[in-house]
Parts: C-alpha cells; sequence; structure tokens
C-alpha cells in the first residue's frame, strides 16, 4: 500500500511538472536585453509583459526629471503656475553641472519654454528654476518629490535632488518608474505632448544643443516618448513609451519599456526597439469589453432597481499570447447578495480572466449607474425575501 502510495504522488507531482512545463511553454520567452534591469509593461491592459530586476535600487539619473515634471504638471493642473508665466533664472541653477538649456540670471524664462529644456534639453538649470518656481526652494521641492511618490505608490523610491546627479541614497526601481510613468500619462495627457518634441532650444542659446536624447523619437514614428538619462553610475538609462494602431482597440494599443545601465546611447535605444518590437508581436491585445459596457447585470435586493450594471468606464483590454484569444475565459465574482444603495462607480466585485485555466487578470468592476434605495415597503418586502432565501 505504502508502495501504491509513493507511486501515485510521484505520477501526480511528474503531472504537476509537466503542466507547469506546459504553462510555461505558452508564455512567449522574451529577447536577451543588455541592460542591469528593465520592463516591459502593456498600459492598455495594464500587464507586465517582462521583466528582470524590477525591484533592484537603481540611480535613476536624468530619469528623476518625470518626477519634477510630474509635479510642474499637476502646479500648471492647480493653477499655481501657467505656461505664460516667466521665472528668475538663480544664480544656483545656472550653475547646474550637466545637462543644459543655458539659460542665465540674466533671463525671465516662461515656464513653457523651462518644460521643454527639462524635458528636450534635459536641462539641470531648467529643473532647478522649475523647482525654485514651484516648492520655493529646491530643498522644498524634494520634500515634495518624496510625499508624491509615497502618494503615487513608489515604495522604494528616495529623491535626493530634483535633477538626478548622483548623491547618496538617490534611489528608485524599474517598477517605482513604471507607476510614476504611467500616472504622468495618466494624469496630465495635456501636457504628455512635450515629450514628443524632437528639437528645440530657447533663443540664444547654442544651436547644436537642440535635439532630444531619445533617438527611437528619430527612429519608430510610433514612439512619443519619454525620458532618457545617464551618470557614470546609473549607465545609460531610457524610459520609451510606443503606441500602434491596432485594428479592434480604439485609440490603440500603448507600450511601455524601461531599459536601466545599458552600455551607451545607442545601447539603450537598441534594447528599448527590441523589447516594444518583442511585445506587440508575441502578446496580442483583446478587447473583451467596451468602456461602459455592462459585464454582468446581477440581482439588487431592496433598490428601486431589480439590477445593477457592472462594469468599467474604461475597455477592458488583456494581453495573451498571440493566437491563444480563443483560450480566455473570464468569470464575475462578487458579494451576493447586493443590497441598495449603490453609487456611481462604486467597486463591486471583479472580473477574472484566465488563460488555459491560468490567473491572467483580475479586473475591478464598478457600478456604472447607482442605485436608489427602495422605499420603506419595498425594502421590507425583499427583506422578507432575503429571510425565506
Amino acid at each position: 500500500m505504502n508502495r501504491l502510495l509513493g507511486a501515485l504522488r510521484a505520477f501526480a507531482a511528474a503531472a504537476a511538472a509537466s503542466f507547469c512545463l506546459i504553462a510555461a511553454a505558452q508564455v512567449p520567452q522574451a529577447p536577451e536585453v543588455a541592460a542591469r534591469s528593465y520592463l516591459l509593461l502593456d498600459v492598455t491592459a495594464n500587464q507586465m509583459l517582462a521583466q528582470k530586476d524590477i525591484d533592484t535600487p537603481v540611480e535613476p539619473a536624468s530619469l528623476t526629471k518625470l518626477m519634477s515634471a510630474y509635479l510642474v504638471f499637476d502646479a500648471l493642473k492647480a493653477k499655481k503656475i501657467s505656461l505664460q508665466q516667466t521665472l528668475p533664472v538663480s544664480t544656483r541653477a545656472w550653475k547646474m553641472p550637466g545637462s543644459r538649456m543655458f539659460i542665465d540670471p540674466k533671463m525671465q524664462v516662461p515656464v513653457e519654454d523651462m518644460i521643454k529644456g527639462l524635458i528636450v534639453q534635459s536641462g539641470n538649470d531648467a529643473t532647478v528654476a522649475l523647482a525654485e518656481g514651484v516648492g520655493g526652494t529646491v530643498e522644498h521641492f524634494v520634500e515634495l518629490m518624496n510625499e508624491q511618490a509615497k502618494a503615487l505608490g513608489m515604495k522604494n523610491t528616495s529623491y535626493k535632488n530634483p535633477e538626478g546627479l548622483t548623491a547618496p541614497g538617490h534611489t528608485t526601481t524599474a517598477r517605482d518608474l513604471s507607476i510614476l510613468a504611467t500616472r504622468l500619462m495618466r494624469d496630465f495627457p495635456e501636457y504628455v505632448h512635450y515629450y514628443s518634441i524632437k528639437k528645440y532650444r530657447y533663443p540664444g542659446t547654442p544651436s547644436t544643443n537642440d535635439t532630444n536624447r531619445n533617438l527611437l523619437l528619430f527612429r519608430d514614428p510610433t514612439v512619443d516618448g519619454l525620458k532618457t538619462g545617464h551618470t557614470d553610475a546609473a549607465g545609460y538609462c531610457m524610459i520609451v513609451t510606443s503606441k500602434r494602431d491596432f485594428p479592434n482597440l480604439t485609440g490603440g494599443r500603448r507600450l511601455l519599456s524601461i531599459v536601466l545601465g545599458t552600455a551607451s546611447e545607442n545601447a539603450r535605444a537598441n534594447e528599448s526597439q527590441k523589447l516594444l518590437n518583442w511585445g506587440y508581436t508575441a502578446y496580442d491585445a483583446v478587447r473583451l469589453f467596451d468602456a461602459n459596457q455592462a459585464v454582468a447585470t446581477p440581482p439588487v435586493w431592496k433598490g428601486k432597481e431589480n439590477t445593477v450594471k457592472l462594469g468599467r468606464t474604461e475597455a477592458i483590454v488583456v494581453a495573451v499570447p498571440a493566437g491563444s484569444a480563443s483560450k480566455i475565459k473570464t468569470q464575475v465574482a462578487r458579494p451576493d447578495p447586493l443590497v441598495a444603495p449603490f453609487t456611481r462607480n462604486q467597486p463591486i466585485g471583479s472580473l477574472k480572466i484566465t488563460l488555459a485555466d491560468q490567473p491572467v487578470a483580475d479586473v475591478p468592476l464598478v457600478a456604472l449607474e447607482p442605485v436608489e434605495q427602495a422605499g420603506i415597503l419595498g425594502r421590507a418586502w425583499d427583506a422578507v425575501r432575503l429571510w425565506i432565501k
């Protein structure tokens, strides 16, 4: 009997191992990427497609400026500053080493030009001038950067300056950078177009200092951002976002690539392009439900309506290995019973998505329309029905 049980356990273990191998074989193999850490995110589906050492602390170099820009955009949105407003250039900003916009204390520079200097030329002088304009002092601005990082859920990020020059404790991770980049695009769609500018210089500054360091803006017409960075300690780093048209996706499909610690300016562009091309071909994006389309209409108790529409205010899209869309299965998980009232956009359950019985995504669902509470008689009648049930 013991031998039989042992044989059964061995068979079960072998079968499980075989299943794991089969499941693993269905996942596309990511390309070799010459970077200390990297990440490929399908922004449209909100799914990680490839990764390496994404929680390892790294120096962000000028990728730091994404957070500086986030705070500047936030100040614009809150009308604390305006694009046309001019800011002074302090001696501190003027004397910043490294990449520069070449502004000086004799100038009063419009905020919009400083933003272009921060993004296109990666100007440390423009970044410090904006930090002083928004935060009052660089030191207070850095405090705001760290507060915002915590608010966004960037758990392994610590900022020591707004421009990204090497400083003890100034670190982040690929995962945190992906959170920042996606939130930057989502929270400030009216400003992210600055990241697609190929050439810019402020009048009176050197004409040779006008080219965006993001080489993929010049090589791939679907690339529209975001930022490069380099220091001796960080190596050559790059966050690239691309949007390509797909027939089944209104508005296209967006991917985000992050490569950290590559060997050269050309290498970071090549490795980023490699990841983007692989992601678009190795994975299909499948639209399961349109924006505001009811995924389910479960019954409601004690409400003026008999049902509640569950769905998302944006389309529900899932990324799966190319050619496997027919194996997708969905199941709604929700509380039962559902008792009114419900407000619009109130979270109620989730949509569990599997592929060949393996979990792919768990998408929160919300009430697409409010359901008010019924009157006294209606609530009393449903209370009796619930008790009988």
